[in-house]
Parts: structure tokens; sequence; C-alpha cells
């Protein structure tokens, strides 16, 4: 946090501050309108900026904010920059992009930079809803980032709402031992053995479903039926797909480390 307090004492509601950042001047307003009506745990106050750099300035100049929301396409930077350059200073500082742009040709720029959450635009009144609601969620959690646990993840995959990768990049797939476009299609089980299916089920996926974040090692099984141990991170997208991350460790140096302890 930048330092602005949510407590509230008893009876009142707890302010919020929110720092939203659009060129769409319009679609701002529209943005600044629900959540300052529709926050139904905060006394919402959306503080609009239709520049990103005016937007650092305003940060920088000690202006404190609960929560920051981006866009991402923007003249002068990007969201993921803009968002970047406020985790550099404010560690713990929930940060959410909410934007047209499709989950999968931003997923390694979102666990990159350490957001907190994607929302991503749609039509109609319902994703103001959810902008709400994720807003919510993510300064109840403060922000939901810790740098010092954070993984290194190299390969990126999109589950769809049918439990089907939907899109994975090369190295994700190449830790299974396929091509990208070979996976696209398959359940997600198919890439874990048995066992392993039966842990995400019962440890990950609730937490994930519940709003949450999951990340730990998991084992991956690959396309000749080997199996390695994985770093992997889970996370659920506001349409229900989930977002995972994954690198491979080292067997070996895994094997080592624990007949030290």
């Amino acid at each position: 946090m930048t330092g602005k307090s949510q407590n509230a004492t008893e009876g009142t509601t707890a302010s919020l501050s929110v720092l939203h950042v659009d060129d769409d001047e319009g679609f701002a307003e529209l943005v600044k309108t629900y959540l300052e009506r529709d926050s139904s745990e905060f006394d919402c106050r959306i503080t609009t900026e239709t520049s990103p750099t005016d937007a650092l300035e305003t940060i920088r100049s000690g202006a404190e904010f609960d929560c920051v929301v981006s866009d991402y396409n923007m003249p002068e930077m990007n969201g993921i920059s803009f968002l970047e350059a406020i985790r550099e200073t404010y560690s713990e500082l929930p940060l959410l992009l909410f934007s047209g742009e499709e989950t999968g040709d931003v997923a390694a720029e979102i666990l990159d930079v350490g957001l907190t959450d994607y929302i991503k635009k749609g039509f109609g009144t319902e994703q103001y809803t959810m902008l709400v609601r994720r807003v919510e969620h993510a300064v109840r959690s403060d922000g939901q980032f810790d740098p010092a646990s954070e993984a290194e993840l190299d390969g990126v995959g999109v589950v769809g709402v049918d439990d089907r990768i939907e899109r994975a990049d090369e190295k994700y797939a190449s830790f299974y031992r396929y091509d990208a476009d070979e996976l696209v299609g398959k359940h997600w089980t198919e890439l874990h053995p048995p066992d392993e299916v039966e842990h995400i089920k019962t440890h990950v996926l609730p937490v994930v479903q519940d709003g949450g974040k999951w990340t730990g090692q998991s084992r991956g099984k690959r396309a000749d039926g080997s199996t390695f141990t994985e770093s992997k991170l889970v996370t659920a997208l506001d349409d229900r797909r989930l977002l995972i991350a994954v690198t491979e460790l080292d067997d070996s140096d895994l094997a080592s480390a624990d007949r030290s302890r």
C-alpha cells in the first residue's frame, strides 16, 4: 500500500482510494461511476488519469492509493509498463489490468510484473460489476503478491472452462514434449499422472476457484509418458478460465537437497 489506511471505525464503511488509468475518458468516467456507486464493502473514491505518465507523477508526488487499475493499450506506455513502474516502488500495492486484450496475449507479462489480477473488458454493465468485485477482493487480500515467494516461471498456458487447454506458449509446451498447437484441445489431466491429477483436484482447484492463487510443486507427464517435477502457479481469471505458469525443476538437484536435510 502507499500508506493510506483502510480501517474504519465501528458502524462506518472503510474508505478505499483507487487510481484508474485509461486514455478513453468516456469509459473512465463510466468506471468511476460504477465503482463509486456499487462497491458494497468500501466507500470507494476514484481518481481518474488518462495519461500513464501523469498517473506516475501523481503517485510520485505523494498521493496515496489503496489500489491501481489500468488499461493496456495507451499512448506513451502500455499498461504493463506503467504498472511495472509502480510495482518497483510499491511491492504489495494491488495492481489490476482492466483491458480488452486476450489473456493469452498478455499472460506472460502479467506474471512477470506480478499483477494482482486481470479483468477483460466486455460489453454491458457486467464488466463493471466484475471489476467492482475484483477490486474489493484484491484489497482484502493485500494484493496477493509476495515477491519473495514468487517462483521463476517460464512457460504459460490457459485452460478453458471445459478444462481443455486453449492456449500455450512454446516454452510451456516444451516441458511436456509437445508443440504448442498439439496441446490445444487436450484436457489438463493428460499432462499429469493419475495421483497428481487427484492432488490437483483436491488441493489446488478449490483454492483457485475460491479466488485465490496456488503456487507449489507438482508432477508433470510428458508425451512419452515420463514424468518430471514442475514449479507451478495457478490462478483463476475473471471468466473462470485458469492461467497456469510452470518451469521444469531438476529432479537430481531436488534429490540432493533432500539427502542433505
